[in-house]
């Protein structure tokens, strides 16, 4: 083995050691240095190569200096032995992509990552081993997870990408927020924990491993935090560091659910909490949440967006004021970082709900952060003689202990409204799915079989199908021919077909996916045929022994309304068809999709179940990211090119409970700032510029239920209006970043207004302009009761015709001051085209 890391506190002490990276009590300690590291997730499967540059430059842009990935198994090895590290699965080019751009890597190897993904990372053949049981001292599991982690270990090294060898990673994780399934286990689940740490240290990767919420870690192992705020975490040893592996931007996003959105306010104010309490280390979960391609959702029921409402967007595009605010707080921090890293802080209470934290260095550096974590009230604060208003819910920062040069309540950056522009609809063909029927069947039993050990989840679509006699003397039959159908499945969503109709559908949602069918169905006199189409929305991805969860029709399945009373068909004998007739063609391929005759023209059926379309499009012009428009559609997969973009499934609307604004005061909880309700969790679905070709490009959707697809369109996303609003400066609250040699504040700056439309974009027109007083926010401002009549005129002059404009918030640039004695706003809107 390599240093012994858990003796890293006395790097400072004795010197050179053999390992580049350790620890002590405060940071972690790169090349003999102490560091604070700010860090952001970016999934590589959830984005393509092509993006991968982009994303990279745009986090380190944002003041990053480490990317944070998990490892995800089941895409590296989808059969036993066979791995894959290709396209969007190349790990060691993603690795090598974040060095070239200068950043370090933390390596979430797990290889569980739970992650909303689908089976938690696990391939599912890991579920068929023999006396296998996950996540606990099982010698079977313990077998296959080494090996798959030494398999990714031997990669990089064999790379040379650890930092110890001169690459980029300078952490790697074993196991993921594992503390509530080692209380579940017991005795058996501390000893894995155990027998994973010493696992993973063995490998002799010459950097730390950390384990996210264990607070029994062993040595040299370090527990870290994971949560909205993790301002009060403790490593459970006094030489270990403080690390935050997962800031949480915002919340994932479930078919039926609330989108959930996190103010950039008071994420700012958890992240400066941390680091003022001696935290070193802080990654953003996600930094880009990107997309959950093919069947890669887990949960079940999320969304194939995965956008986590981080600074980087789905798309790939800055969602601001959330990436501009956050890097001014990581510049921030940077000035503090001699003085953070020096030694601990001297507390001094400045009021009930005020505090500062000083750090001080022998070399006359000095930083203070002034908190007021009241949620309700402002505060102005006596600090080193000098008067700070301090916004409720902030914290201000002031790297030379005088001059507070940022506070996270106050956002000075632009905010951009995006838009989403049609530019095209479909000309469309379709082919019929068959409705299984015995003769397609490769299965027959006599009773109910399970499905994900039926399907292997190599298809969404197991179908259970059974024939009855009904003699013409039953009752229900004098009665119409109703008889209630009732059935129970395990989960996630069902399609009901009697005598080749559709009869109807149910499903559940993530807090309860169990589904109960009832529903009266016509049957006929003599044999009857039911056809049962059972679908999976992503397997588990968390929970102790989730490899036993079911999945499919366990019955009972009962026929009501017979002169014998309740017929239980739950024993009768069943054919099963794994997946789509049309999968097994594969006609969502380009080679595939031409195996059958599809109907054209005025024929194509519209919201008919169980229905394949097709149509060929050109690439919309220019580089702006493209989406579908999928809002009309029922349930179903989609494909471009026979890349899969994901699930989708519109017709499943929100039911929840939003909410009209959004305080970033107080304790944040996901469904704090809802919203979508009455509406569609997810509208568009992404599609990689990287997969289009400039013309003759294959669009395939499979229709589960039935859609309108003439409301299917093709949309780019781009910058549709930015925003800013900005105050005059109060003397002790101004933004400024030039200093001397000697890290004091060379002068102060009068706050400046910025605004930038994309590139190649250019301000068109000023929709709104005020400098006073004015209200709302973006998309919605209004003038207050002071306001500059120039402010237009004014705004016009500096920035039309222009890509980006800056201008001073002074009463001079506004030809006067409206309203003499009083603090004004600038507040502008203007379009970007």
């Amino acid at each position: 083995m390599g240093c012994s890391l858990w003796v890293a506190a006395l790097v400072l002490i004795v010197g050179a050691v053999e390992c580049s990276v350790v620890y002590d009590h405060k940071a972690l300690v790169i090349n003999g240095q102490r560091r604070i590291l700010i860090s952001g997730d970016i999934h590589y499967p959830r984005s393509t190569p092509e993006m991968w540059p982009d994303l990279i430059q745009k986090a380190k842009d944002g003041g990053l200096d480490v990317i944070q990935t998990y490892v995800f198994w089941n895409g590296h090895e989808p059969s036993p032995g066979n791995y894959y590290f290709e396209g969007r699965f190349d790990l060691v080019k993603f690795v090598k992509t974040v060095q070239q751009e200068g950043l370090y890597v933390s390596l979430r190897i797990g290889p569980y990552v739970c992650a909303e993904w689908n089976f938690g990372g696990f391939p599912v053949w890991l579920k068929f081993v023999p006396g296998i049981s996950f996540r606990t001292d099982n010698e079977p599991f313990k077998m296959a997870m080494q090996s798959f982690t030494s398999k990714v270990v031997n990669l990089m090294k064999n790379e040379g990408l650890f930092e110890s060898q001169g690459g980029p990673i300078i952490m790697a994780q074993i196991e993921n927020e594992y503390k509530p399934d080692e209380t579940e286990f017991g005795t058996a689940g501390a000893s894995y924990m155990n027998w994973a740490a010493q696992m993973a240290v063995g490998t002799d990767t010459g950097v730390p491993w950390v384990m996210c919420k264990q607070d029994d870690a062993p040595d040299p192992v370090i527990n870290t935090c994971n949560g909205f705020y993790c301002d009060n975490f403790v490593a459970n040893k006094p030489y270990k560091p403080a690390l935050w592996t997962e800031a949480w931007s915002g919340w994932f996003t479930e078919f039926g659910g609330t989108t959930s959105h996190r103010p950039v306010e008071d994420l700012a104010f958890a992240v400066t909490r941390f680091i003022q309490k001696g935290g070193s280390f802080v990654n953003y979960y996600m930094y880009h949440g990107g997309t959950n391609f093919g069947r890669t959702a887990g949960g079940p029921f999320i969304t194939t967006s995965y956008d986590y409402d981080a600074p980087i967007d789905e798309y790939g595009l800055l969602r601001q004021p959330k990436w501009g605010h956050l890097k001014e707080l990581h510049k921030a921090i940077k000035l503090c970082e001699p003085a953070l890293v020096s030694g601990d802080p001297v507390v001094n209470s400045l009021g009930t709900y005020q505090q500062s934290y000083v750090y001080s260095t022998g070399a006359g550096n000095c930083a203070a952060f002034l908190a007021n974590f009241d949620a309700n009230s402002d505060a102005t604060v006596i600090f080193n003689n000098r008067k700070y208003h301090m916004p409720a819910w902030s914290v201000s920062i002031l790297p030379d202990c005088r001059n507070a040069v940022f506070n996270t309540a106050k956002v000075s950056v632009q905010t951009t409204k995006m838009k989403m522009t049609p530019v095209k609809g479909f000309a469309w063909e379709s082919f019929q799915e068959n409705i299984a029927s015995f003769e397609d069947s490769s299965i027959t039993a006599v009773g109910l079989l399970e499905q994900i050990n039926t399907t292997r989840d190599n298809s969404d679509y197991l179908w259970y199908t059974t024939s009855i006699e009904v003699g013409d003397d039953e009752p229900f039959i004098k009665n119409g021919g109703l008889s209630v159908l009732s059935i129970q499945s395990a989960r996630d969503a069902l399609h009901v077909f009697i005598n080749g109709e559709f009869a109807g559908s149910q499903f559940g949602s993530k807090e309860s996916p169990k589904v109960r069918y009832s529903s009266g169905v016509k049957l006929r006199v003599g044999t009857n045929i039911i056809a049962l189409l059972s679908m999976t929305v992503g397997l588990q991805n968390i929970g102790p022994h989730f490899e036993s969860w079911n999945a499919g029709i366990l019955g009972p399945i009962t026929l009501s309304g017979f002169k014998e009373g309740t017929w239980d068909l739950s024993m009768q004998k069943w054919s099963y068809q794994v997946g789509l007739k049309g999968e097994s063609m594969d006609l969502h391929t380009l080679n595939g999709h031409s195996s059958v005759d599809w109907m054209k023209g005025v024929v194509v059926p519209q919201r008919q179940p169980l229905t394949w379309y097709k149509a060929v499009f050109d690439a919309p012009a220019g580089q702006d990211p493209v989406g579908l428009d999928l809002s009309m559609m029922g349930k179903g997969q989609a494909w471009v090119n026979g890349q899969s973009i994901g699930r989708y499934w519109p017709s499943y609307r929100v039911n929840g409970v939003c909410s009209d604004g959004c305080n970033y005061k107080g304790t944040f909880r996901p469904k704090k700032c809802a919203k979508n309700c009455g509406h569609t969790s997810q509208h568009w679905y992404h599609v990689p510029r990287s997969w289009l070709q400039p013309t003759g490009n294959l669009l395939v959707l499979f229709e589960e239920v039935g859609g309108d697809i003439s409301g299917i369109s093709l949309v780019t996303r781009s910058v549709n209006s930015v925003c800013a609003h900005v105050a005059e400066s109060h003397s002790q609250s101004i933004n400024f970043w030039r200093l001397e040699s000697t890290d004091k504040v060379q002068k102060l700056h009068i706050p400046k207004l910025h605004l930038q439309c994309a590139i190649g974009q250019q301000i068109s027109a000023i929709k709104f302009a005020s400098f006073g007083t004015p209200q709302g926010e973006c998309g919605s401002f209004q003038q207050g009761f002071c306001h500059s009549p120039n402010s237009v005129a004014t705004i016009q002059k500096k920035c039309l015709g222009l890509q980006k404009c800056a201008l001073s918030v002074t009463g001079k640039i506004f030809g006067g001051d409206p309203c003499p004695g009083m603090l004004k706003q600038v507040a502008i809107e203007a379009v970007c085209s």
